[in-house]
């Protein structure tokens, strides 16, 4: 079967233009990456010093999810102070050091930004309770009146992403209860007022503040649940949407507001108001992706995860249409696609790809007494896939220890479990610990590899974790970390990110995707049956020891210069 390229669209090459662009950017989890004190916590001097590491990958940038002062309810996505380093992590001076030497290894630096809710732990929060009904304080947020003759039931529908309602009751001084308050996710999050220009302004000085600090740019956590339609009517559409949306449908009251576009357009000036092209990517779950392109308007957000590609499955029409779905939707308002593959959010590709009948999107976690995965075709896979999303023009993110061909933790027990998807449904979801496992560095350093030297880890790793450690790797032929090494210097050499692309009508079918980008083809076999190359010289091939004028076998990625 072949595939219709009769539409398909061409991506022109953009040289020399913006570093975001074309740059590939490493998610560093801090609490997983390097724990410098042997308290079993990652944190910010361990980062610092494992920086030259990841210059040595090869990577442009790294995005740092949340190090902010936080109760760690959910991993620090709920924040309690927007100008402090929350001291699991470190200090400030901390943040100043790894920034510093981060910019002296030609690394840029973007900070989590958490903007949809607070924790309640905040000092807006905690004024907010304290208050009366009709308050400034409460205004940050959104309180209603419950339903009901006692105002016993939630205002509304809707439903939290963690399991359970989205609404819980407050307390007043007196015992008696209270007001509703709104939480998209857990109860220790609720919503920020967006309507209200306090918390814009608020925010303002917030970019502000880490901008002046030297970061290079933020990752803006959900930015498209900030607005809210106006009186919080209930979710139309319950039944079938629950917690989320309908792709193609109207958009429910909490997601996809008009009311945040100004907003980033505000955000976008400051941003342009410092030197140094800062950057900042949205992640903006919004499909299709003609709907997300107009979050990366030119004077809004720079880019956006293209959530499509995580979720393609690695099907080969899927992938075709995905790829050109982004193309034709972020070429059209000139912003630069982004492919991803692994973040702190969904299951590890290496274990997706093995076996499992899953998409990122419909679990977040595998269990002890689930189907586990194959390991050894998920890592062959996944090395085929990290070298077809390489190759291609645009901005490319990479999750700590994909470049180590990490499993998922797929065997931890219950009793280490952190995630509060996990403890809101009772253990129905296991949630997401097992991609935030700590990573190992070196094999036989203590139990946790490295990772420290106390061998304390707030999540155990897996017996399994030694062989992938970076030392077992490093110089070693045919491994996945210098697969990914030589990948990315190859990539940055020929600059493929910011090339060219259009698909090979040679290799197009239900088991092969081929394109072009300049004059390099990439190919990936999708099938069992071997593919003949034309000649050329290989220069990047997913499966070690690949000769020139061999056949391209099942799930092989090449990028071929033709003769």
């Amino acid at each position: 079967m072949k595939l219709d390229i009769s539409n398909a669209p061409h991506h022109l090459a953009r040289l020399g233009e913006e570093w975001w662009r074309s740059a590939v950017i490493y998610q560093v989890y801090p609490r997983s990456f390097a724990d410098s004190n042997g308290d079993g916590m990652g944190d910010l001097p361990g980062i610092t010093s494992r920086l030259a590491s990841l210059a040595a990958l090869g990577i442009d940038a790294i995005w740092l999810s949340p190090f902010m002062r936080s109760p760690q309810k959910d991993a620090g996505y709920d924040v309690s102070d927007y100008m402090d380093v929350d001291p699991l992590f470190g200090t400030l001076a901390d943040f100043d050091d790894m920034v510093a030497r981060a910019h002296e290894l030609g690394l840029r630096v973007l900070v989590d930004l958490v903007p949809n809710h607070t924790s309640s732990a905040h000092k807006w929060f905690e004024a907010a309770l304290a208050a009366p009904e009709g308050s400034a304080e409460r205004a940050f947020y959104h309180f209603k009146d419950g339903k009901g003759e006692n105002g016993d039931l939630p205002p509304n529908n809707w439903l939290s992403l963690f399991g359970g309602p989205a609404w819980t009751r407050t307390t007043n001084p007196d015992g008696t209860a209270g007001q509703w308050y709104c939480h998209l996710f857990d109860s220790s999050q609720p919503d920020l007022n967006w309507e209200n220009p306090k918390v814009q302004e608020a925010f303002e000085d917030i970019l502000r503040f880490w901008l002046d600090r030297g970061a290079d740019g933020f990752r803006v956590d959900q930015p498209h649940a900030m607005g809210k339609a106006e009186g919080l009517p209930d979710h139309p559409d319950l039944a079938r949407a629950g917690a989320g949306f309908i792709e193609g449908e109207a958009s429910p009251p909490m997601w996809f507001q008009e009311s945040v576009h100004p907003i980033f357009r505000k955000w976008r000036a400051i941003l342009d108001s410092y030197p140094g092209d800062r950057a900042m990517c949205g992640e903006a779950y919004v499909l299709p992706l003609s709907f997300m392109a107009l979050w990366v308007r030119s004077d809004e957000f720079h880019q956006t995860f293209n959530f499509r590609f995580l979720n393609s499955e690695w099907q080969a029409q899927t992938l075709f249409n995905t790829i050109n779905e982004s193309f034709e939707a972020f070429d059209s308002v000139g912003a630069p696609s982004t492919w991803v593959l692994n973040n702190h959010d969904v299951l590890r590709h290496a274990s997706r790809f093995g076996g499992l009948k899953v998409k990122p999107t419909d679990s977040d976690g595998v269990g002890p007494n689930d189907p586990q995965p194959d390991r050894e075709l998920g890592l062959r896979r996944a090395r085929g896939a990290t070298l077809f999303m390489l190759g291609l023009p645009g901005s490319s993110y990479i999750y700590q220890g994909e470049e180590l061909g990490l499993p998922e933790h797929t065997t931890l027990a219950d009793e280490y479990r952190q995630d509060p998807t996990f403890f809101r449904t009772n253990g129905a979801r296991v949630g997401r610990d097992g991609c935030r496992v700590p990573l190992p560095w070196e094999s036989g350093v203590g139990a946790a590899n490295g990772f420290n030297t106390t061998g304390k880890a707030w999540l155990p790793q897996p017996e399994i974790y030694a062989g992938y450690s970076r030392d077992q790797q490093e110089g070693v032929e045919g491994s996945t970390l210098e697969l990914y090494k030589h990948a990315l210097r190859t990539r940055r050499e020929l600059g493929l990110g910011e090339g060219s692309f259009e698909w090979s009508p040679q290799f197009l079918g239900e088991n092969v995707l081929g394109y072009r980008n300049n004059h390099i083809l990439i190919v990936h076999n999708f099938g069992h049956e071997p593919i003949n190359l034309p000649e050329g010289k290989i220069l990047a091939s997913s499966l070690h020891g690949m000769k020139d004028g061999h056949p391209l076998v099942a799930d092989q990625t090449v990028w071929l210069q033709l003769s």
